[in-house]
């Protein structure tokens, strides 16, 4: 069942990036500013906060099952994500754009209740491997834009291709475990009694501050390689720009192994001890980054692999705090309100970036992402000290 929801996910949230991954073309063909491509992402985030607000009002996370839930919300989101190909403008491709983020919050939630249902000793290493396929997942397109002369359709295509894969692989190949979480009746007072909750606020205010740093980075590291690359050596042409996408590829994708590892040390040393560290070195990478900018890749691209790794290494992490800090039958609801909050604010970050660039330079623009570790680091260290209050 692992094998199965990995790949699934896998394939599923390769939807997200899609257009991400050729916002330049985008922007050459309809005339974008690196703002307006930068809402080719934001959207896709708004999208699945929107999703994701309605699943948690509703309850709908603790209601469907979760197999009908992911395999309907995949095929939805593969075929939002093809009609991008029929925009003919910024604001068409934003509809398609908001409807697959929509799509994907049935994706990506259902997913990590599904297989905690089969693990409870090692669900820290079990939730960390869904997460990591949901990281190469989303780096997948950028690997097939670093294929010389792909261009829009074929990378749109292969996410499409790959989100219906996803849904019919569940669809068939899932079954729930011996550890389901019990279904409940619907209850306006569900998400009220979560927010209640002391632990799942912390556990939260530690994923918030993680998602200040991440998806901007994903976003905008990928721009950033490239404009290294041009800087210094502005005669590099298509090949660079493929390097470039290769890079980029690699920085987001080695974050998969970057989960793994993370989910065998939260088994082994604690989840807390787990999210500090990570934060702290990928807090540190988003300082370091800029003084590579413009220098050899030889010096770039190990910081930006560091980065890649420790950035999404905690991340399944939280969601296992959260799991862990509400009865059973608020799980759902739980992580789909945590991910809601986290989504809304990395819309907010990921359109902060290009201004902040503008203003001081892509050397600096990441330094101010540092400061979302710094306050996760301060909500765990509480959650910590709440727990041992307690015991």
């Amino acid at each position: 069942m692992l094998g199965v929801v990995t790949l699934a996910e896998l394939l599923g949230m390769s939807l997200w990036f899609a257009a991400s991954a050729v916002s330049g073309q985008y922007a050459a063909q309809w005339s974008l500013s690196t703002g307006e491509a930068a809402w080719l992402t934001t959207i896709v985030q708004l999208g699945f906060v929107a999703g994701t607000a309605i699943s948690a009002l509703l309850n709908v996370a603790d209601l469907v099952p979760a197999r009908l839930l992911f395999a309907c919300c995949a095929m939805v989101g593969a075929i939002a994500n093809s009609m991008l190909l029929t925009a003919d403008g910024l604001s068409g491709a934003l509809a398609w754009r908001f409807v697959t983020g929509l799509a994907l919050a049935g994706v990506y939630p259902p997913a990590m209740k599904m297989i905690a249902t089969w693990f409870r000793e090692r669900r820290g290493l079990a939730v960390g491997t869904i997460v990591g396929a949901l990281t190469v997942g989303k780096a997948m397109p950028y690997l097939v834009h670093a294929i010389p002369g792909a261009g829009i359709t074929p990378v749109v295509l292969s996410a499409s291709i790959g989100a219906c894969g996803a849904a019919l692989l569940v669809w068939f190949g899932y079954r729930e475990g011996p550890y389901p979480f019990p279904p409940r009746p619907f209850s306006w007072h569900l998400v009220r009694d979560v927010v209640r909750t002391p632990a799942w606020r912390l556990s939260t205010g530690g994923y918030l501050g993680h998602m200040f740093e991440l998806y901007a980075a994903w976003t905008w590291l990928p721009v950033f390689i490239a404009a290294s690359m041009v800087a210094h050596n502005p005669t590099a042409g298509a090949h660079g720009a493929s390097l470039a996408s290769a890079i980029a590829f690699a920085a987001l994708a080695i974050g998969g192994a970057g989960c793994i590892w993370g989910g065998l040390v939260a088994d082994r040393r604690g989840r807390a001890w787990l999210v500090t560290r990570a934060m702290a070195i990928s807090g540190a990478c988003a300082v370091l980054i800029g003084f590579a900018f413009g220098r050899s890749l030889w010096l770039l691209v190990p910081i930006a692999l560091v980065w890649g790794f420790f950035v999404i290494a905690d991340s399944a992490q939280f969601s296992v705090l959260v799991t862990e800090s509400v009865p059973p039958h608020a799980v759902g609801t739980a992580l789909t309100l945590q991910t809601s909050l986290g989504f809304l604010l990395t819309a907010v970050v990921i359109q902060l970036v290009p201004p902040l660039a503008a203003r001081v330079g892509w050397p600096w623009a990441f330094a101010v992402l540092s400061l979302g570790p710094v306050f996760g680091m301060w909500s765990i260290r509480q959650l910590v000290r709440n727990t041992a209050g307690h015991r």
